[in-house]
């Protein structure tokens, strides 16, 4: 088991559940839209946000961010030793950063001491892309040169006395990446932020996503997660939930069943499905909704699911906890399930649980 480290009262590791993590998007000079969009994040599931700080402006402006968010907040910085003291000065929940890179030993010190004395954790995130010139001579761009770099970076904290660390090893390699967690889960107990950088479009990227982050944790490696796309924040978190929900990890939000449509459906079934997703996001209790084209699984599926639809010929049967509660017609389809579907969730936040069973609450 890894260790725990906890960011202020997020555990990370330690036996604690998976934590989904996010990156804001907007300028961190915005405090009005950062906030905005962090916001945006909390209500899809994020639990621990980082920002971009590139400047000592945005570094001022982290205390704002900090005092108003409801979730941790990480400062992500890069080579400049005072961006990290004026964030921590700021009350920063957490730092990215990686020691080597922020100059001479008097400066890591110097770091190092103001994050002992707020107990600030610190993220070692080593990337394929950015591995020191020595390491990728000897080594080349492999899954040993990712360890090597971020054993490098934990000796200069280890000689300075601390050891509050997360360690992330992400490359947009997915073997390289699964490779290097492996790796280092075997040498080493600090927890691990799995990602894959670069990982791409909202299509590709999520499965590379899924693929990678997905293996480290079916084989218990990995104890925070952040997906990185070419794309909107919340979609980053919705993906990384669902990796959790599908290795029955963490439950949190809907599970839509959906068959993939054959030529026995007789009604228009993609935009309905399409439509609960979108709407589905906002949804926190594990309810399962079932939408199934014929009436070959169909009935059965529904049965099922906290919440079905069976379809026929322009038209369909909603049922709930397995009883048929009303015929509809196609247009009223998305409507009249949405109603059913915001009762079953009332049903489980009252309750504490589903027809699939008792889930965990989400922190």
């Amino acid at each position: 088991m890894s260790k725990a480290v906890r960011v202020r009262d997020v555990v990370i590791g330690g036996g604690a559940p998976v934590v989904v993590q996010g990156m804001t998007k907007t300028d961190t000079r915005d405090v009005k839209n950062t906030l905005e969009e962090i916001a945006r994040y909390v209500d899809v599931g994020c639990e621990i946000v980082r920002v971009a700080v590139p400047d000592h402006e945005a570094a001022q402006a982290v205390g704002e961010i900090v005092k108003r968010s409801p979730i941790p907040v990480v400062a992500d910085i890069h080579f400049d030793y005072r961006l990290a003291l004026e964030v921590i000065r700021q009350g920063i929940d957490k730092l990215r950063l990686n020691p080597g890179n922020i100059g001479a030993r008097e400066r890591v010190e110097e770091v190092v001491k103001a994050a002992k004395e707020r107990q600030i954790p610190i993220r070692i995130g080593v990337n394929s892309g950015s591995i020191e010139k020595g390491l990728l001579q000897d080594y080349g761009r492999t899954a040993e040169t990712l360890v090597k770099s971020a054993e490098h970076h934990i000796q200069i904290l280890n000689d300075l006395d601390y050891d509050n660390i997360v360690v992330s090893l992400k490359a947009s390699d997915v073997p390289t990446m699964v490779a290097a967690y492996r790796l280092m889960a075997q040498r080493h107990d600090y927890p691990l932020h799995l990602g894959v950088t670069e990982a791409g479009t909202l299509f590709q990227g999520t499965i590379k996503s899924a693929i990678g982050i997905g293996s480290l944790l079916a084989d218990g490696i990995g104890d925070t997660i952040r997906v990185s796309l070419t794309g909107p924040g919340e979609e980053e978190i919705r993906v990384a939930w669902e990796i959790l929900k599908s290795l029955k990890l963490r439950e949190r939000g809907a599970n839509i069943v959906a068959c993939p449509t054959c030529g026995r459906l007789q009604f228009d079934m993609w935009p309905v499905t399409n439509e609960l997703e979108r709407r589905l996001a906002v949804i926190k209790e594990p309810v399962t909704v079932a939408v199934m084209g014929c009436a070959v699984n169909g009935p059965g599926e529904a049965r099922e699911a906290d919440v079905g639809l069976a379809g026929g010929k322009n038209m369909g049967l909603i049922f709930r906890h397995g009883q048929i509660v009303r015929r509809v017609d196609q247009e009223d389809m998305v409507e009249e399930l949405w109603k059913e579907i915001l009762d079953a969730a009332e049903e489980v936040r009252v309750g504490g649980k589903s027809s699939q069973g008792d889930h965990p609450e989400v922190k």
